[in-house]
């Protein structure tokens, strides 16, 4: 219908112009012009123009990606095998700074490794957990053991007892490395462990609690030492959609899981940063992100592994250092997550104008999501976009959702209702296992995978990947009506059980908790109110950790939370 009245509002103006004497050219224009206006096409025209040099760059990195991506998958490529190819470019080049290694270096410490790995009798599909700080040697380590098949799972160097006792178990890993600054943490887990677990540590005591005592283990500097550095007498059978290793999520929402990377994941999450931020075979990156993290490895390490950059891995974030060591090391590419940024916000001097910065690129995703976003090109206070003229290239949406579940909603054909500009929504896409930039490979965990499945959302018989909610800053709502609250000790018990970041920063005292007619437990009031005192009657405690200790949220708390003065 819209064609057909198109067409004859496009005859009228011919004719009009006839008589006017105006070209065809300038007849065509308003033609245009006036079906557009009839058309409501206004609208869609004016966000064409406004996005589409940013939309043509995405495009063209996709491509870019896409093309590569099919060469190795084709050609049977694994990521040992594409460093392997930029070993011998690069040979001599400075990989890492720090631990100061050449490509030629570390690709003899991989080689080692993988010796080791098949002196133990593993074969391809057998899992070993790394569990120690961010050091150089968790490249080579986990490279390694993917020379072999071997599959490597990223343990939080944070997670204590329950938590490490439960990544530890459901990787099924037939062995352990820790660092011996771990030494402890391992401890008061080993009686739990399976009896045929091996544990293997790495590196020096430098005090009481990294002394090993009474454990069970071998020592892995030694072993490695006089390991070969020769590739070893081995044929790969992994290709490029096979698993490479795992990486837990953050666990804000339960127990850990473990997210399944495959080679092609690592390729593809490495390759986008490349080819969207402009990086360049000669820049020196600043890494100073946790190596269990895949921003970190994947993101971070996994440019000098397949494009030649040089990466300098920092052991842990220091604000204070940041810059001196950026300097020390002629760094032109720094890597961060948000909460660094915040921290260096805080420093003295923007450091946008304080280093004349020209570019800031921001991606945003998850390990194992097929959905990640990225600013490409500099847009402040955007996270991100999805094309409106170009959809089909990278088909993710927002979608609505009930606000007190989180449950899709549904249109009367049964399929997902796009959120309209300026609605609330949850990001998914569109899952095709054919196609690497979007394939979801999930988590060990079966029922945790179908979880983050929906179907039938862009049309029906589809599938397509839920990013959930991960929440930052945990509140705890406790039901206590009897005597005293004992703050302290809630905090002690939760320290020993759970890491910092899982750790409730608030805690709400109620004399019971909300549910509904059937007993199900209700947070919507709770996240209206959050920790604002003056909307509640309850009592709410802040986690300030300039005390250690949980203070009661007042009026002036609140505000200096609000405005930033006082950490989350």
């Amino acid at each position: 219908m819209h064609l057909i009245v198109g067409v004859c509002v496009c005859f009228v103006v011919f004719g009009a112009a006839k008589l006017l004497h105006l070209s065809w050219f300038c007849s065509l224009l308003a033609g245009l012009g006036l079906y557009m206006a009839q058309s409501g096409s206004w609208r869609f025209c004016h966000v064409a123009l406004c996005t589409i040099k940013r939309d043509l760059m995405c495009l063209f990195v996709i491509l870019k990606v896409r093309w590569s991506m099919y060469h190795n998958l084709r050609n049977k490529c694994t990521i040992p095998a594409l460093f392997a190819q930029m070993e011998i470019r690069q040979n001599q080049s400075v990989c890492f700074f720090l631990k100061v290694w050449t490509f030629m270096e570390l690709q003899g410490r991989c080689h080692a490794v993988a010796h080791w790995a098949l002196g133990q009798g593993w074969t391809e599909g057998d899992v070993v957990a790394l569990f120690l700080e961010s050091h150089p040697v968790m490249v080579p380590l986990w490279l390694g053991l993917a020379m072999v098949g071997v599959e490597a799972a990223f343990i939080n160097q944070n997670l204590r007892l329950d938590s490490l006792l439960h990544c530890v178990r459901v990787s099924g890993a037939r062995a352990v490395v820790f660092g011996t600054e771990l030494t402890e943490a391992v401890s008061q887990v080993s009686s739990s462990l399976q009896a045929n677990m091996i544990l293997f540590s790495i590196g020096q005591p430098q005090n009481e609690k990294e002394k090993l005592g009474s454990l069970q283990v071998h020592s892995l500097d030694p072993l490695l030492a006089c390991s070969p550095k020769t590739p070893p007498n081995y044929t790969l059978r992994k290709e490029f959609n096979d698993k490479l290793f795992y990486i837990y999520t953050s666990g804000t929402t339960g127990m850990p899981k473990a997210a399944v990377v495959v080679h092609s994941r690592y390729y593809r999450i490495t390759a986008f940063g490349f080819h969207s931020f402009g990086l360049r075979h000669d820049d020196v990156i600043y890494n100073c992100l946790p190596l269990y993290h895949s921003a970190g490895t994947v993101m971070g390490v996994g440019q000098c592994l397949l494009f030649g950059l040089t990466v300098v891995i920092r052991r842990k974030f220091s604000a204070s250092r940041f810059w001196d060591d950026c300097a020390k090391h002629k760094c032109t590419v720094i890597q961060y997550i948000g909460e660094i940024c915040r921290y260096l916000l805080a420093q003295p001097v923007q450091f946008v104008q304080r280093f004349r910065i020209q570019k800031i690129g921001e991606f945003y995703g998850a390990t194992e999501c097929n959905c990640s976003l990225i600013n490409i090109d500099g847009k402040i206070g955007a996270c991100g976009f999805n094309s409106r003229i170009l959809p089909s290239f990278y088909p993710i949406r927002l979608v609505r959702v009930k606000e007190e579940s989180g449950e899709l909603l549904r249109d009367a054909q049964g399929l997902c209702i796009p959120s309209l500009p300026g609605e609330l929504g949850m990001l998914v896409g569109r899952i095709n296992h054919t196609d690497p930039l979007r394939r979801f490979d999930g988590y060990v965990d079966k029922d945790s995978t179908n979880q983050k499945i929906a179907h039938n959302v862009f049309k029906i018989g589809d599938s397509a990947y839920v990013s959930g909610v991960e929440g930052k800053a945990g509140m705890a709502a406790v039901a206590h009506t009897e005597g005293s609250f004992d703050l302290d000790a809630f905090l002690f018990a939760v320290t020993k059980a759970l890491p910092s970041y899982a750790r409730p920063v608030f805690l709400r005292l109620m004399p019971a908790v909300d549910t509904t007619a059937t007993f199900k437990i209700t947070k919507t009031r709770l996240q209206r109110e959050g920790y604002k005192p003056q909307q509640s009657k309850e009592k709410i405690y802040f986690l300030d950790g300039r005390v250690g200790r949980y203070e009661a949220v007042t009026d002036q708390l609140y505000n200096a939370i609000i405005e930033g003065k006082v950490c989350l």
